[in-house]
């Protein structure tokens, strides 16, 4: 029997409205959940709390940070620009407390948009808050697919070859790197659109939506196919 691991993946906590009812939520775009369940795994929707880190990640066998709102600047030290959306710690702190205890396991862990960003962070590096070409995020709610260039020898590379058509919405971007960090990804604006963390089972983060593309599921198959070598331990 084909095991399905566990893949837990972050979510927002906002207003939202169904039916007659406004009001806080934990939601997640289908997007995300029908990526995994597409490569073979089962996912498990973690929205912001307080405690059970550990516990969880205990049970999980992978974590994919997913996308959202912008992260705090002064978690990495900056004033806000302008341009950068309003804070949500609660969100920032639980999935930088999610993310040290998948780290501290070597859990396989896949970040998207956010994810990417929240991981430079968490590892001493900061942010570009706002890119001066809107080339990245225009039109508003439109994912503008892009190409990246991605390095030969990584894990990235192994996956998806030396080029790839990807699918961006973000205004901001990866500034200095995080320690240990190494990018593997970058369109032709030069923005980086990929960080691995070498010498793990797989810590891959993406600027971009693989989720939105359910024509090309191989980066969450690897990521699957990873989660499975820890389900099996």
């Amino acid at each position: 029997m084909t095991v399905r691991p566990l893949i837990g993946i972050t979510t927002y906590l906002e207003e939202a409205a169904w039916s007659v009812w406004r009001q806080p939520a934990a939601v997640l775009p289908g997007s995300y959940l029908d990526a995994v369940c597409r490569a073979g795994g089962t996912p498990v929707l973690l929205p912001p709390q307080d405690g059970g880190v550990v516990r969880l990640i205990g049970a999980l066998d992978g974590l994919l940070l997913a996308g959202g709102a912008d992260i705090d600047p002064a978690r990495y030290g900056a004033e806000p620009h302008p341009r950068t959306g309003s804070p949500q710690p609660h969100r920032d702190r639980w999935e930088s407390d999610l993310l040290a205890a998948a780290l501290d396991r070597d859990l396989p862990v896949l970040g998207i948009c956010r994810g990417l960003q929240l991981l430079n962070v968490a590892l001493g590096g900061d942010l570009r808050q706002h890119l001066p070409d809107q080339s990245h995020q225009d039109p508003p709610a439109t994912y503008v697919r892009r190409g990246v260039v991605i390095r030969p020898d990584s894990r990235l590379g192994e996956i998806l070859g030396p080029v790839a058509q990807v699918s961006c919405y973000h205004h901001q971007a990866v500034g200095r790197l995080g320690t240990g960090l190494r990018a593997t990804a970058w369109s032709a604006d030069e923005n980086v659109e990929a960080l691995e963390l070498p010498g793990r089972a797989f810590t891959v983060a993406v600027q971009w939506h693989p989720e939105t593309d359910p024509e090309d599921s191989r980066l969450f198959e690897a990521f699957t196919a990873a989660s499975c070598k820890e389900a099996a331990r």
